[in-house]
């Protein structure tokens, strides 16, 4: 970002009715109204020294009262709107964080006739409208956006406060970002998909985080001219995280540069459509002969889980765990392998679903049906870091070296021991997956070979592509295609993949997830040349959820 000039924090320009001694204050919006008046005066403090003096005041506890609610909200809300900070940041759980903030507000977003409209509490959560003004250098835009706040009660005094974080603010605002506006640092730039369309949220509401990802990278070298705009600067926890900063606000327009992406624009719209269908799911299809991506899709706007989550990735981690076992001689798809209903490892006891097990069934037909005791079996034959070399050096995962042209996390496979270590092979413990990372290991398997997926071409900046140390000898390929093969016509993925037709292969997923009463739901597939994951969080079964959108965008992609 560039310098800035600072301006001086808007003052006051009246000042609040005094009643008969008492200061009355007014916030409009439903559940506020009427007056809230505070007493004062020696009169008032003759009344309460005796009793203060008398007994020393119980810290209130429990829950909170819809008044407590509504009166610490509304504090909050009138000393904001009248740039009262210090009032303000007072009643928060964080007075730090408020101040700096919120005099940020002011003084770095250059905001200014701040109009805040609380609406009906929920409990203790209290949302409210924003109306204000973004003016800078003589030029200024109307902004309006929503938020909420929730109440709690401090438990050192028992008072009731505004629970602080950053999104109290804006909620695209993380904890440690801040609010700026002026002449960007980075230029806007023009991202096309493959065939030369322009690609907009308005025609792919996904792809937002996609296209600030796309700014951020490009933004310098496509040859465009920043403009004025206010902008979320990402703080230090939120780099981490790789989120790119955001624009809300466009005062000038600068001159964007041309992007081009691999992007399908039907595939596109069609995972958009998908999505659609199902709260908290993500899905992403990928090309397995080059590596290209081909349409990336959330239910959710706000975080791109489909590219940065983070989560267990569940039974379709088997794909990778059985490449381990067929290569070490642990395992063989027509063998007879063990599936228990139960085997203890480590000091934990594991079970499969429903506690069923297969007396003298094959290896085939424990990964068809998802049998885990076939796996976590093979636990003591197996090395701590067997896994994590595996997904390495045959898959590329877990090396966080991937330069996709966006951020992206590259998958987590660390090394462990015990029961997390058995864990590990069938997904759980801390092995965390994306539908990205999920949608390459098909394309793996699809391909023979490790082909780093990418949304702008290496091409265009002459980044270098990562690559697998290794492949698998063709004897595991062809057992492994045939473990994914049976699973999409006979096992758990049968009924999702019904109507996908020529070279096919799936495997689906489910992981436990603490304070979820639903499991993650994941699939992963492939159809010729297309690879697709997905994940429905808490939606259940992967068969059942994240199944049919991965299926219907292979059959789209015919």
């Amino acid at each position: 970002m560039g310098k800035r000039r600072r301006v001086a924090e808007r003052r006051r320009t009246h000042r609040p009715a005094v009643i008969g001694g008492m200061v009355a204050v007014v916030v409009g919006g439903a559940g506020f109204a009427g007056y809230v008046l505070y007493s004062g005066g020696a009169a008032a403090e003759d009344r309460t020294s005796s009793a203060a003096s008398a007994e020393k005041p119980k810290v209130k506890t429990g829950p909170l009262s819809a008044t407590e609610v509504t009166t610490a909200a509304r504090t909050f809300l009138t000393s904001w709107q009248q740039a009262e900070v210090a009032e303000a940041a007072a009643v928060t759980s964080d007075t730090e964080a408020a101040t700096k903030l919120l005099t940020g507000y002011a003084k770095d977003a250059h905001l200014k006739d701040v109009t805040l409209t609380p609406g009906t509490p929920t409990g203790a959560k209290v949302p409210f409208t924003v109306k204000a003004t973004v003016a800078y250098k003589g030029t200024s835009k109307p902004l309006s956006y929503a938020s909420s706040l929730t109440v709690v009660r401090n438990t050192t005094t028992g008072k009731p406060q505004v629970d602080w974080h950053s999104a109290v603010v804006h909620p695209d605002l993380k904890d440690g970002d801040t609010l700026v506006t002026g002449e960007s640092g980075t230029p806007p730039v023009k991202a096309m998909d493959r065939d030369g369309g322009e690609i907009t949220t308005e025609k792919y509401p996904s792809l937002g985080s996609v296209l600030d990802g796309l700014r951020e990278k490009y933004g310098k070298k496509a040859g465009g001219k920043a403009g004025v705009e206010l902008q979320v600067v990402r703080g230090k926890e939120s780099k981490k995280a790789e989120l790119s900063d955001k624009t809300l606000l466009e005062l000038s327009k600068g001159t964007p540069g041309t992007v081009k992406t691999t992007l399908s624009p039907g595939l596109q719209a069609a995972a958009e459509a998908q999505v659609a269908k199902r709260a908290q799911s993500s899905v992403v299809v990928l090309r397995p002969s080059t590596g290209e991506i081909l349409a990336v899709a959330n239910a959710n706007k706000g975080f791109n889980v489909a590219f940065q989550g983070s989560l267990a990735p569940g039974s379709t981690m088997k794909v990778v765990t059985s490449s381990l076992l067929i290569e070490k001689g642990l395992a063989s798809a027509d063998k007879t392998h063990p599936c228990p209903k139960y085997f203890t490892y480590g000091g934990w006891k594991f079970q499969n679903d429903d506690k069923f097990s297969i007396k003298g069934g094959t290896f085939k037909a424990s990964f068809a049906r998802s049998c885990n005791t076939a796996f976590i079996s093979q636990a003591p034959k197996l090395e701590n870091d067997s896994l994590t070399q595996q997904a390495q050096q045959v898959f590329g995962l877990s090396m966080n070296n991937w330069a996709v042209g966006v951020p992206t996390f590259d998958g987590s496979v660390p090394v462990q021991s015990q029961a997390q270590m058995a864990a590990s092979l069938i997904g759980q413990g801390a092995v965390r997956m994306n539908p990205l990372n999920m949608a390459s290991v098909s394309a793996t398997v699809e391909s023979g070979v490790f082909r780093q997926p990418y949304l702008v071409s290496p091409d265009v900046d002459g980044r270098t592509l990562a690559k697998a140390s290794r492949t698998m000898s063709s004897g595991t390929l062809s057992q492994l295609r045939e473990l994914m093969a049976y699973t999409a016509a006979y096992g758990t993925a049968a009924e999702a993949m019904q109507g996908v037709y020529g070279n096919v292969g799936a495997k689906t997923g489910s992981a436990e997830v603490d304070g979820q009463k639903k499991p993650n739901g994941w699939f992963t597939a492939y159809r010729g040349d297309l690879a697709a994951a997905g994940v429905v969080q808490a939606g259940g079964h992967g068969g059942d959820t994240a199944g049919p959108i991965v299926a219907a965008l292979l059959k789209k992609g015919s």
